[in-house]
């Protein structure tokens, strides 16, 4: 199981099962998109995302442990193009199973931060297997969480080499974040899928070089933490 406390900086990570691809068009990034921002902004403020065709990541800083999650079905605030949207994605991926992940949860109860992951990362998987008429788990079946705000123990896998991991830090708890925040974001580009990287789609360097005005990140807390790119 994953731990988290509050108030610390970590990096979120999955990739497929045997790194097989988990987004295979346009409407899977968005719908996963969709449920990060259900199942995650509850317990979390995101600093970084980058959706790679066969893994994702995330930089959160964690608010709280357990939260109530309000359903992904309520529509009552969002304008008519993310309606529609929205409802394309659900049709896309599967409503009944969008519904069913929904309805075994109710809003009134507690759910804790580790658990919600574990429900995105299992009705995104029912969705992407009746999609793609497969069966079994898309992702490996354990999801990393690495602090990035504790010097003591600290055993990060983003910043690598052909020849093994190069960690050259003299303050870990301010140093291995922006390590983390530039990997995340760079590497679209450090996997030669675009030339830049604001020109990767799925990621948060369209928001942090303002092509994008997305609503994802916190830009807050971002400055807070002093991370530049």
């Amino acid at each position: 199981m994953m731990h988290f406390e509050t108030g610390h900086l970590y990096h979120v990570y999955n990739q497929g099962n045997n790194r097989q691809a988990i987004f295979y068009k346009a409407d899977n990034y968005l719908y996963f998109l969709n449920k990060i921002r259900s199942h995650i902004i509850p317990y979390c403020d995101i600093l970084a995302w980058c959706l790679m065709p066969n893994h994702f990541h995330l930089m959160v800083r964690v608010n709280k442990l357990e939260a109530e999650i309000q359903s992904p079905s309520t529509t009552r605030s969002r304008t008519r193009t993310e309606n529609a949207r929205i409802d394309l994605l659900q049709k896309s991926n599967s409503s009944d199973d969008f519904l069913q992940d929904v309805n075994s949860h109710p809003m009134s109860k507690g759910r804790a931060i580790n658990q919600s992951i574990a429900i995105l990362l299992r009705s995104y998987t029912r969705a992407i297997n009746k999609q793609e008429g497969l069966s079994g788990s898309l992702f490996r079946q354990k999801t990393k969480a690495e602090c990035l705000t504790y010097a003591d123990g600290i055993q990060p896998s983003f910043y690598d080499s052909h020849a093994g991991t190069i960690i050259n830090v003299e303050q870990a708890e301010k140093q291995y974040p922006q390590l983390c925040y530039s990997y995340i974001l760079n590497n679209p580009v450090k996997a030669g899928l675009v030339a830049k990287t604001e020109d990767w789609e799925y990621s948060s360097a369209k928001d942090v070089k303002s092509v994008r005005n997305g609503s994802l990140i916190n830009r807050e807390v971002i400055m807070e933490f002093g991370l530049t790119f």
